[in-house]
């Protein structure tokens, strides 16, 4: 298993509730092949650019050791998610 970090980026409009709910989605989708480190929320930033015409975000990092399958599996669910406005996926491993 390799180590490996995503951070997301959550739409500002979203109540608390369904952040809350989409960071719980991911750490299932991460649990479900591999283990759940760090959570890391740093809550509303501002965007060094706007996208989708929002000036800011709700940023997330996830810290996680999973099998070299999950992270195209992450990052596919990720993608088609409404409430993730941007997302990163990085193999901390790899020098």
């Amino acid at each position: 298993m390799a180590n490996y970090e995503v951070m997301f980026i959550l739409d500002p409009a979203l109540e608390d509730d369904k952040k809350d709910a989409t960071v719980e989605t991911v750490k299932t989708i991460i649990a479900s092949e591999g283990e759940v480190g760090n959570v890391d929320v740093w809550g509303m930033k501002k965007l060094a650019y706007p996208i989708q015409k929002k000036a800011e975000g709700y940023y997330v990092v996830v810290e996680f050791k999973a099998p070299h399958t999950l992270p195209k599996e992450l990052d596919r669910r990720l993608k088609i998610s409404d409430n993730v406005m941007r997302h990163i996926i990085i193999n901390k491993d790899e020098k």
